[in-house]
């Protein structure tokens, strides 16, 4: 099983970028398909971003299309959150996981801590 743990949530003012990483251990990572999800105060966990196993295909949510960017690398074991133009809205726990490839994308594999990441006006 792959454990994963999620850096580089900060405050940032709104129009400022951040960029989120997503360790993970174990040999297979380069299996998974891996997604960001974010929950913010009061609301459900959402997927924000899909990357396939091998990098070349991806999801966003309509909300974030444009401004976040998702990318992976394999030999280190690691995936990336690219966040730019931030909004107020996007103030979250930013978490990730192994996902699904068929279908809507879901989470198939345990949470880890999250990384807070606020944005203020």
């Amino acid at each position: 099983q792959v454990q994963l743990v999620e850096s580089g949530g900060a405050l940032v003012q709104a129009g400022g970028s951040l960029k989120l990483s997503c360790a993970a251990s174990g040999r297979t990572f380069s299996t998974y398909a891996m997604g960001w999800f974010r929950q913010a105060p009061g609301k459900e966990r959402e997927i924000i971003a899909r990357i396939r196993s091998s990098g070349g295909s991806t999801y966003y949510l309509d909300s974030v299309k444009g401004r976040f960017t998702i990318s992976r690398d394999n030999a280190k074991n690691t995936m990336y959150l690219q966040m730019n133009s931030l909004k107020t809205e996007d103030t979250a726990v930013y978490y990730c996981n192994v996902v699904s490839v068929v279908g809507a994308p879901r989470a198939l594999g345990s949470w880890g801590q999250g990384t807070q990441v606020t944005v203020s006006s």
